[in-house]
């Protein structure tokens, strides 16, 4: 029993030949005693055809969509003018002599069938019926040829493959840690990697010099369409580098995956935005550059108008920026912006048209014709335009005029969806205020290293040290992030003093790193790339569940299996854990 072809690769060439083909059936039609079956395989589909009196074809008269078969028999052209174009081996089909039923299936509980898509939690519960699907055999096709023209790019630049451990100490990378109980050490505890970081670092140290992994990194966090509780990265690491020798490195590794599987040309290298020029001139520190629709900061301008909505934002320390949308609008559509502002958190949105070099609205009044000219000069919109303010706190106000710029560019297509850019989101704060717990915390993570002029302001002034991290950003989506890192164990110890760390807590958290530290540690550098959202983005899709053969639901669980599940009682005790949990 052996097939002699796939379901995906017959043509005119094979024309008589003797063939053994092993599927699903797709579909059954029963055309006046000749039954025509659509076989299916990972490869594609073949049209089988059983005539009357031919071995098997009383089982054929029983067989459904589901069922595993296998057939035997000799190919042959299709009548003329049956052929289908559509189909990669839509000239032949094949005349069956025997048919054996290798398994028979139950009615499927969804479609097998690219036009009729199953809800969520039904595709989840039966993934292996999902995945039978012609498009999702695709999306785990092209997740192949991204993991191999990483590994074949990274591997000719003299990059070794090295696996790090899933069992590890418990340490603050931004995240909840999964925990892993002992068994053999009562008490005590794994945690499942967030990230290999503090293990690529310890390679460096071992001078491995150029690392990396298709790296499975488990976060206990809250999901959503671009998050799972675990998922895979690109990791890299190299020693001796400064951020220009990782960047182009990653150009190279991104430029191959696109053609591999694209085809795609990508023009290198990367623009360069520091990101405070990001946060500025789009809101986010990932932007979306197709196009050029640019936010201005207009509270030096405005402050000198008699609109006291903004004067009073102003004087509470808020700021005013506004876009300018290139395209004029009635009224309907500027209120759905409005609204579209308001349900972001935004108290409203104001807005003025700039029509034959004048500014008309029912605010204008309120900006004398010098404050007027200022504006316009400002923001330079076009003849036409809407110019469109957000006025709050500085964070909030980015917060919603990215979506808006987002939201703008996409209602008046702005950009080309097939199109791909990419950019380098550079120099980022080291830390962020936290103003719940009235601390500083990493911004990002507590091993990029502090730019060398503000070295001097850790303990003084926090909130001015910029460091080495770099993100790669595509489309407005964010695919990687990595920096060069600390592998001085005083910088290293004076950042974590930042962060409320004692050296106590230090040494019990980092200390295995910063005693490696400690014999000739080189300068290195590198960067994780989500690999489940770049092959979701090379596919033109937004949902990351869609490239990863057996993800959990929005609440982490998977419901093929059931998993999380109750653990035997024996098993806990085994491990010294008791659960307490409150009755429902």
């Amino acid at each position: 029993m052996k097939r002699t072809h796939t379901c995906g690769e017959l043509s005119k060439k094979e024309d008589k030949k003797a063939v053994c083909l092993q599927g699903w059936v797709h579909t059954r039609r029963d055309h006046g005693g000749v039954i025509f079956v659509d076989l299916r395989d990972r490869y594609g589909l073949t049209q089988v055809v059983f005539n009357p009196g031919c071995k098997g074809f009383e089982q054929a008269e029983h067989i459904r969509r589901e069922d595993c078969i296998q057939v035997r028999g000799k190919v042959r052209l299709r009548p003329e003018g049956m052929a289908n174009p559509n189909l990669k081996t839509g000239d032949i089909e094949v005349n069956v002599d025997e048919l054996i039923v290798l398994n028979k299936s139950e009615i499927p509980p969804l479609e097998v069938d690219d036009r009729v898509v199953a809800s969520d939690e039904v595709r989840l519960k039966y993934r292996y019926l999902d995945l039978r699907r012609p498009v999702m055999q695709h999306h785990l096709v092209m997740r192949h040829k991204a993991a191999q023209a990483a590994r074949e790019f990274l591997s000719s630049q003299n990059f070794l493959e090295i696996e790090t451990p899933f069992l590890i100490k418990s340490t603050p990378e931004g995240a909840r840690d999964y925990i892993v109980p002992s068994r053999v050490n009562p008490g005590k505890f794994y945690a499942l990697p967030q990230s290999p970081q503090l293990y690529k670092q310890i390679l460096m140290c071992s001078g491995m010099d150029r690392y990396f992994q298709l790296a499975r990194c488990l976060r206990d966090e809250d999901l959503r369409a671009d998050r799972q509780p675990e998922h895979t990265q690109i990791d890299i690491e190299m020693s001796f580098v400064e951020p220009n020798d990782v960047h182009e490195v990653v150009e190279g590794l991104m430029k191959a995956i696109w053609k591999k599987c694209l085809n795609y040309d990508l023009k290198i290298p990367f623009p360069k935005i520091l990101h405070k020029e990001a946060m500025e001139r789009y809101g986010t520190d990932k932007p979306d550059i197709r196009y050029e629709l640019f936010l201005h900061d207009v509270s030096a301008v405005v402050k000198d108008s008699d609109f006291s909505v903004f004067k009073e934002i102003i004087a509470k320390g808020g700021i005013v920026k506004c876009l300018a949308c290139p395209s004029d609008l009635p009224r309907k559509e500027i209120d759905r912006y409005i609204e579209f502002c308001q349900q972001l958190g935004a108290k409203g949105m104001a807005w003025m048209r700039f029509k034959d070099k004048k500014l008309e609205s029912n605010i204008a009044k309120f900006f004398s014709p010098a404050v007027q000219e200022k504006l316009v000069a400002a923001v330079k919109p076009k003849d036409g335009s809407i110019i469109m303010f957000i006025a709050d706190k500085e964070k909030l106000v980015n917060q919603v005029l990215d979506k808006l710029r987002q939201e703008v560019a996409k209602q008046l297509n702005l950009y080309n969806p097939k199109e791909f850019t990419f950019c380098w989101i550079t120099d980022f704060p080291l830390f962020e205020w936290n103003e719940e717990e009235e601390k500083w915390d990493p911004a990002h993570h507590p091993f990029c290293m502090p730019k060398g002029e503000d070295l001097k302001y850790l303990e003084t002034d926090p909130g001015k040290v910029y460091c080495t991290q770099y993100d790669l950003v595509m489309n407005g989506w964010e695919l990687g992030s990595g920096s060069v890192r600390i592998h001085d164990s005083e910088i290293q110890e004076r950042v974590m003093k930042v962060i409320g760390l004692t050296k106590k807590e230090l040494e019990a958290k980092f200390g295995f790193l910063l005693e490696a530290f400690k014999y000739g540690a080189p300068p290195h550098g590198g960067i994780g790339i989500g690999f489940d959202r770049t092959v979701t983005l090379l596919l033109g899709l937004s949902d990351i569940r869609e490239v990863i053969a057996f993800p959990k639901n929005k609440a982490a669980e998977c419901p093929m299996d059931d998993s999380p599940s109750d653990v035997p009682e024996k098993s806990l005790k085994e491990l010294h854990i008791k659960v307490d949990l409150a009755k429902k």
